[in-house]
């Protein structure tokens, strides 16, 4: 066993150790996938903070961090008897083998369309696969399938019902548009944004704070859409506004105190000024 294979047996082992019910830390034995949930995603979004830092020290500590949530699901798995961590590898490398048959395989593609169309033809025959082994389990334990297994395949089967919703509607576009339910150009998408503004505009004149919610909701999904079609993650696009809007924010306290104002002393005009003054100062 190289050093690699016997440090990642040590962090196996660790886990193991964390969660004895006997001699582990009360914490970790407490915990299950619906309480540690939460921190893997927490874990995934402090992996692309560091990403987007450029700290690199921080994002080996960070992906360390995500490894762990890994480990920490694969060990309340395999103490469940449902699989452990080496089952969790397998499943990785079998996928990526599967889905890279022009690098493991004799398949052969022309251009990155074929092999984008392929790579979807693989997806959607995992997804028949997964739906055929639902029904199986259900049939095989006597089971009534639920609602959702009884359902025919859908184009938007596999889409996380947890994502960040600007990913969520990006993907849930992409994945309709595969099947032709999508504008064919850019010019119908700014028309229906114009829609959705009037009416947003209108739920506020109502005063309804329900109609205002659903379409709010639609004009962001509509901005998704917009930005889809102009080849912007809409996600990645919104994290980098909250960045600069962070960043400036931060820059005008900090002229204030130069200038020895308090913010909220000061009257809108004032304020603008500062953020002129930060923006400029920025480009």
């Amino acid at each position: 066993m190289n050093t690699h294979n016997t440090t990642l047996e040590q962090l196996l082992d660790i886990m193991r150790r964390l969660r004895d019910p006997q001699t582990g830390c009360a914490w970790d034995v407490k915990q299950s996938f619906n309480t540690i949930a939460p921190f893997t995603v927490e874990e995934a979004y402090e992996v692309a903070d560091a990403i987007e830092r450029c700290d690199f020290a921080d994002l080996k500590d960070e992906l360390g961090d995500l490894l762990y949530q890994v480990v920490f699901h694969a060990q309340m798995a395999a103490e469940d008897g449902i699989f452990d961590f080496h089952d969790v590898v397998q499943s990785i490398v079998d996928k990526m083998i599967r889905r890279h048959p022009h690098v493991f395989g004799d398949t052969v593609y022309a251009s990155e369309e074929e092999l984008k169309a392929g790579w979807e033809a693989i997806k959607s025959q995992e997804r028949q696969a997964k739906l055929a082994l639902n029904s199986q389990i259900a049939n095989n334990s006597n089971e009534t399938a639920d609602e959702e297994r009884q359902l025919p395949a859908s184009a938007l089967d596999g889409v996380a019902a947890n994502l960040p919703a600007l990913k969520r509607a990006d993907k849930l576009q992409k994945r309709a548009a595969r099947v032709g339910f999508d504008w064919p150009d850019v010019a119908p998408v700014w028309h229906k944004l114009d829609e959705e503004i009037q009416e947003v505009k209108t739920a506020v004149a109502a005063e309804d704070i329900d109609a205002l919610e659903d379409e709010m909701g639609d004009l962001l999904f509509t901005v998704v859409n917009l930005a889809r079609h102009h080849g912007v993650d809409s996600e990645q696009a919104l994290m980098r506004a909250c960045t600069k809007f962070n960043q400036r924010f931060r820059d005008v306290e900090y002229q204030a105190r130069q200038q020895n104002l308090e913010l909220d002393a000061q009257t809108i005009e004032q304020l603008d000024t500062l953020w002129e003054r930060v923006k400029s100062l920025s480009k």
